[in-house]
């Protein structure tokens, strides 16, 4: 039996990886900072796909709590198949307009939590032969959008790059980059549902399919739909000035 790592595992993407992974009959390690939601979370997926659900509560932006979860990365008793790094937030106001606290907790979560957990999970990996790690970042690294953007684009870049280098060593490593998905996500940062058109909107389950699909595939970057191709494409030939114009779009 395979066991999977999912980070921000209660809700949105991490819930919907989690649960398709447990269709899959993968064992899980979910990882969030709400224990309560995390133990009532890990009995739904025991009863209704007869999997073994660990549960490991840790705020990432927490140092200390992070290396509790670097060690189970590590473990070389119980290894982790599969690391899905999903755990985030954004910020809807403006770089200046949110606290220099808020903009490092964020960064925190989107990069420096991804970068260790991922060192703790390739260590192991390589040294096995075998695994992989899926980073959930976003299509938004393609658009001009303040620093989450940018952590989005480190998510690529690094990924990317650990792709091609563990890769002959037997390992996966592949980005999701999603869109506007249909979780709490945008909900949480007090974004409306209206705040893009209709048609940009993504299924999380469609997507986390997609995802996995890409994954089995062995691609190193994994972008859900038609339309969000599309646009990733455009995004990366546009001129920044241009792209600036559509910066409102999903933040209010």
């Amino acid at each position: 039996m395979s066991t999977a790592l999912v980070t921000g595992a209660t809700a949105g993407i991490g819930l919907a990886f989690a649960r398709r992974l447990a269709t899959e009959r993968w064992d899980l390690v979910l990882v969030a900072r709400d224990e309560e939601r995390l133990e009532r979370t890990a009995a739904e997926l025991r009863t209704t796909y007869d999997v073994a659900v660990a549960v490991l509560p840790a705020d990432l932006t927490d140092r200390s709590a992070l290396r509790r979860v670097e060690d189970r990365l590590s473990s070389e008793t119980e290894p982790v198949d599969l690391l899905v790094n999903n755990a985030g937030f954004g910020l809807k106001r403006r770089f200046l307009h949110n606290s220099v606290e808020e903009e490092t907790a964020m960064t925190e979560l989107l990069v420096i939590a991804p970068l260790r957990l991922s060192h703790a999970a390739l260590t192991a990996q390589v040294k096995r032969g075998r695994g992989g790690v899926i980073n959930v970042g976003s299509v938004a690294s393609y658009l001009p959008r303040g620093t989450y953007s940018a952590a989005k684009a480190w998510i690529n870049s690094f990924t990317e790059w650990a792709h091609h280098e563990y890769r002959s060593q037997g390992v996966a490593v592949m980005a999701l980059l999603p869109g506007f998905t249909r979780t709490e996500f945008h909900e949480r940062m007090g974004v409306s549902r209206h705040s893009a058109p209709s048609w940009l909107w993504l299924d999380v389950d469609e997507l986390v399919e997609d995802a996995l699909a890409d994954y089995e595939k062995g691609k190193a970057l994994s972008v859900p739909s038609v339309r969000y191709k599309v646009i990733a494409t455009a995004a990366k030939a546009a001129p920044t000035r241009l792209l600036q114009r559509f910066q409102a779009i999903g933040r209010k």
